[in-house]
């Protein structure tokens, strides 16, 4: 059966809602924790598959800027749900 269905093709059962987990099965909790802690260098950036970005906050890291970046996605993360998240990741995954 696909995970996509909402009832199963044998018997007729609607599936139960699953929680939406990101394709690359990232944690946004521990991406929010790495912005927190090692935000300023990009590393969240790197866990999330945004190898671009995290290159690029570690080029700037010694202007602070991206330590204030990382802050405010920090707390954007811990305010996202879990279903929010899986849908920007799925987003801005690159099929590889």
């Amino acid at each position: 059966m696909h995970v996509k269905a909402e009832i199963c093709p044998k018997c007729g059962v609607h599936q139960q809602a699953s929680v939406a987990t990101p394709a690359n099965g990232k944690s946004r909790i521990a991406a929010a924790l790495l912005a927190f802690f090692l935000g300023g260098f990009g590393v969240h950036k790197f866990y999330l598959g945004q190898v671009d970005l995290g290159i690029l906050y570690l080029v700037f890291c010694w202007t602070l800027i991206p330590g204030v970046i990382a802050f405010t996605e920090f707390i954007l993360l811990l305010v996202m749900s879990d279903e929010g998240f899986a849908k920007n990741m799925a987003r801005t995954s690159v099929n590889l």
